[in-house]
């Protein structure tokens, strides 16, 4: 079977199901990455509806999220049972906490939502899961690592890559949950990408005024590489788990 046959894995950040920051950036998106629904996009004043979906075709691909584990294949031998009991063990150790509130900024070539001041813990959650997860990552290939230096790394993040699968852990970590895809690759040149940010900070302001907790964690799956990611189940932190907060659903590819 070929890397892009085979199913990969992923440990994210998501809102909570319940809350307005969930529902919005999924209808952002245009996908529900937990039962596979296409969602009508908002409109944006100056912005054709096909331009909409081509600016969040790769988020969408991927399903709104924070990376602590980035995708990986299972290394040889390890089943997806015992991935998922690392996951909800690493869950059941963790304590809830809250962020400060979010906002909206440009990173980079994208748009996402982004923390508006540090927040230690969650650089921990991230440090923690990029190092526990890693025994039951299979290797990059030499293909997959030659198409991210292609993209340009650091000889720092070029290291991290090698080591953990992905560059931007540790200190290159920046937690972010993308709204759109590159603006190169979606023809949007500076002028129009103001206000694009403009614009989606203006939406997703009413959902980003307040702290976001932070009590679970979610196991994201993909059939092949072809496939979009779902989020296949919900993880709760040992606390919230022992006021009643069990992890949900269950894998679906």
């Amino acid at each position: 079977m070929t890397e892009n046959a085979q199913p990969r894995y992923a440990v994210y950040y998501a809102p909570p199901a319940e809350g307005g920051l969930w529902r919005l950036a999924q209808h952002w998106l245009g996908r529900d990455c937990e039962t596979g629904e296409a969602l009508e996009q908002p409109a944006l004043d100056g912005w054709r509806a096909a331009e909409i979906a081509a600016a969040t075709a790769s988020p969408r691909h991927y399903g709104f999220h924070a990376t602590l584990k980035a995708p990986f294949r299972l290394a040889s031998g390890v089943r997806l049972a015992a991935l998922e009991n690392a996951v909800a063990d690493f869950a059941a150790r963790r304590r809830p906490f809250l962020t400060p509130p979010l906002k909206v900024s440009a990173i980079g070539s994208f748009i996402a939502v982004t923390l508006s001041a540090p927040t230690p813990q969650m650089q921990t959650l991230a440090d923690d899961a990029v190092q526990e997860f890693d025994p039951l990552r299979a290797p990059l290939t030499e293909a997959e690592i030659a198409r991210r230096l292609k993209a340009g790394l650091t000889p720092r993040q070029e290291e991290l890559l090698r080591r953990w699968g992905y560059p931007y852990v540790e200190e290159e970590f920046r937690f972010h949950m993308t709204l759109t895809g590159s603006f190169a690759a979606c023809g949007i040149g500076a002028e129009r990408r103001e206000r694009l940010q403009s614009q989606l900070a203006a939406l997703f302001r009413p959902v980003l005024a307040e702290p976001v907790p932070v009590g679970e964690i979610c196991l994201y799956s993909q059939a092949d590489s072809d496939s979009p990611f779902r989020l296949a189940r919900r993880f709760g932190f040992g606390a919230a788990r022992a006021e009643g907060d069990p992890a949900q659903g269950q894998i679906t590819a």
